[in-house]
């Protein structure tokens, strides 16, 4: 179940303190599109969100869109929030994870995830051993797939409760 808990836990991306991060040396952060950053059922990004990529980049960290979603959808994200974008990610595999670290130079202890999916976002991280931050699906609608992983995902969000490891809705750094 380890490969399944998050570091941290977060209600948004909103509620993450990345100054914490990188005073911890996170210098990375992945960021998966899909009711992480917009709804998986639109197309334009808020200007929250663009207020907020701004101020991540004021802060120097390098910020990349890495999502299992079509480059077709990844490319209009690109164009608005001006970032570089991973797109058919196959998380949770590790293949596209050890690809940002071989291209930027990165160490594991200097890149983040945040997603909103305990089967791809959270277990890929762990598996390549980065940080990684669950947040709170933005909308209760899922696509297809996603709606087979929230099925998964309720049974080891109650096995990790059972053992005091991780609860829905209960938040922590």
């Amino acid at each position: 179940m380890e490969k399944y808990r998050p570091d941290i836990y977060r209600k948004n991306i909103y509620q993450i303190h990345y100054e914490d991060l990188q005073k911890e040396g996170i210098k990375c952060l992945l960021f998966d599109l899909d009711n992480t950053i917009i709804p998986y059922n639109k197309k334009q990004v808020s200007n929250e969100l663009k207020d907020l990529f701004h101020q991540l980049k004021e802060l120097k960290f390098k910020l990349i869109v890495m999502s299992n979603s079509s480059k077709k959808r990844l490319l209009k994200i690109k164009e608005q929030l001006k970032v570089p974008i991973i797109y058919r990610a196959m998380k949770p595999f590790k293949m596209n994870f050890k690809r940002v670290m071989a291209q930027y130079k990165y160490e594991e202890n200097q890149m983040a995830i945040i997603g909103d999916q305990l089967l791809t976002d959270i277990k890929g991280g762990n598996k390549v051993g980065i940080t990684t931050i669950l947040v709170d699906p933005l909308i209760a609608k899922d696509g297809l797939f996603t709606r087979i992983n929230r099925h998964r995902e309720r049974k080891i969000f109650e096995k990790m409760g059972i053992h005091g490891l991780l609860f829905k809705g209960r938040y922590y750094e």
